[in-house]
């Protein structure tokens, strides 16, 4: 065998074990962003449980909307400092607006986000909406993040009403006495 054939061979493996070499990192890394997506996820899951978080959330429902008749208060928010008696409401906008971000860049899988919490965000988005669009007379941008998952939450919701598998068998439901 020449030099020639012997110089190709080895060129030719060389190849070989590149091509492997990436692939073996390509899985690799699709193998880390699914565990960076795990941890987000229960980070995210976790803090919506939470009982503080809940307590903002039920803040949000109740408390808010009596709150923003108040001219001052509605005052207060086109202010630089958010409000301290308005922080559970921030506080709800601003998660949103962290996992919004999640979502629009790849950590969190729209499709998961939205299966799971699409009812939490439309209904935190809309029951902020007074204090979104006052907050939006100083900051325009504000919390864009959490716009764009409310409107990917509502588009998931119109075209699955329910996440059900279509196909799949539904449990009887229990009979009660």
């Amino acid at each position: 065998m020449s030099a020639e054939w012997v110089t190709a061979i080895a060129t030719a493996g060389t190849f070989v074990v590149i091509a492997a070499s990436a692939l073996a990192a390509l899985l690799q890394l699709r193998h880390m962003r699914g565990s960076n997506q795990i941890v987000a996820l229960t980070e995210c899951r976790e803090k919506l449980e939470s009982e503080e978080f809940q307590n903002a959330r039920e803040f949000v429902a109740i408390e808010l909307p009596e709150l923003m008749k108040d001219p001052s208060i509605r005052q207060k928010l086109e202010r630089a400092f958010f409000p301290s008696e308005l922080r559970p409401a921030g506080n709800v906008a601003n998660f949103f607006e962290s996992m919004g971000a999640f979502v629009r860049f790849n950590i969190i899988d729209r499709q998961i986000a939205c299966d799971l919490w699409c009812g939490v965000v439309v209904g935190s988005w809309n029951g902020l909406l007074p204090v979104i669009h006052a907050r939006r007379k100083r900051d325009p941008g504000i919390w864009e993040n959490f716009e764009y998952l409310a409107v990917l939450s509502e588009e998931f919701m119109e075209h699955h009403p329910t996440s059900y598998p279509k196909r799949m068998r539904r449990m009887p439901p229990e009979e009660t006495a």
